[in-house]
């Protein structure tokens, strides 16, 4: 067997403009809102949208592209791995969130008008 890896790629539309850091360093982020899209039939046979919201991060080089080629509503396939991280709340709570931390991504569509 191959050597076990974190990877993952999704088909989905952007959900909002990308939202693009500049810090002093000069480093760039882009963080995105992407929306994967399963429909099924229910047990009345009535079709169903079953749709889930992935969190996007983009790091370096890339945000160039990104702040170029994507807009609201563009269909884009991504490539990355999954990057769990976790976090108290001003009240002590522990959560957890999972983002996608993106290595590559092609354009499915056209920019998007909004």
């Amino acid at each position: 067997m191959n050597t076990l890896r974190n990877k993952v790629s999704l088909i989905g539309r952007l959900g909002k403009q990308p939202e693009i850091t500049k810090f002093q360093s000069g480093t760039q982020v882009a963080k995105m809102s992407l929306a994967t899209r399963e429909p099924y039939k229910d047990k009345n046979g009535e079709w169903v949208d079953n749709t889930q919201w992935h969190n996007v991060v983009a790091w370096g080089k890339q945000v160039d592209n990104i702040s170029k080629l994507l807009n609201k509503g563009t269909e884009i396939i991504v490539e990355g791995r999954l990057v769990n991280k976790s976090y108290e709340t001003k009240t002590g709570e522990k959560r957890f969130s999972t983002e996608i931390e993106m290595s590559g991504f092609l354009v499915l569509t056209s920019k998007a008008t909004n």
